[in-house]
């Protein structure tokens, strides 16, 4: 974590509050803008060459938010970015960003990774019992991986919970062959 994206983080945080910004859906606007940024080396190479206009970079950047329907503070947040010459630093200033607008929120990230695909009722059963581990509310992401087994995974900030099929094993396996 640099002091940079930590400092870019907390004004645009102090931006949303002050101006009553839905602050999941400027998440989600900054997440957008992220994965078009990112996926395209057009444009990264457009926005972050020294020899372009502020003004012409201004212009590609409007045409994006037109299209991702960005609120004006999100595109303003973006352009002082620009402006600063800090879009290398993206990713990491909007990874600061989502830690201190969770934080604000009480809002934890958990990961729950499971042998399949759950239904929702599964999901919400667990979201339920991962909340009361995180103490609070939680913004759940899900992965599958086939070698679990069975069970689920669940990481909350650096904590991991495994209650997989594979490490009940492994635990039984362990006191066998320690008996």
């Amino acid at each position: 974590m640099s002091v940079v994206a930590l400092r870019y983080a907390h004004a645009f945080a102090s931006v949303v509050k002050d101006q009553k910004i839905d602050a999941d859906a400027a998440q989600q606007q900054l997440q957008d803008f992220r994965g078009t940024f990112q996926g395209s080396r057009e444009l990264r190479e457009v926005l972050m060459d020294p020899v372009i206009l502020r003004e012409q970079k201004l212009r590609v950047l409007d045409a994006i938010a037109g299209k991702i329907d960005m609120f004006p503070q999100v595109r303003n947040f973006i352009a002082v970015i620009m402006e600063h010459d800090r879009l290398a630093d993206l990713g990491e200033i909007l990874d600061e960003y989502r830690a201190v607008a969770n934080e604000e929120a009480s809002l934890s990230e958990a990961e729950i990774v499971s042998a399949h695909a759950l239904s929702e009722e599964d999901r919400s059963s667990l979201e339920a019992q991962v909340s009361r581990l995180a103490g609070g509310r939680i913004r759940a992401t899900y992965r599958e991986d086939p070698t679990l087994l069975g069970g689920a995974v669940v990481r909350i900030g650096s904590t991991v919970y495994d209650g997989s099929i594979r490490a009940q094993l492994e635990q039984l396996k362990r006191r066998l062959v320690s008996a």
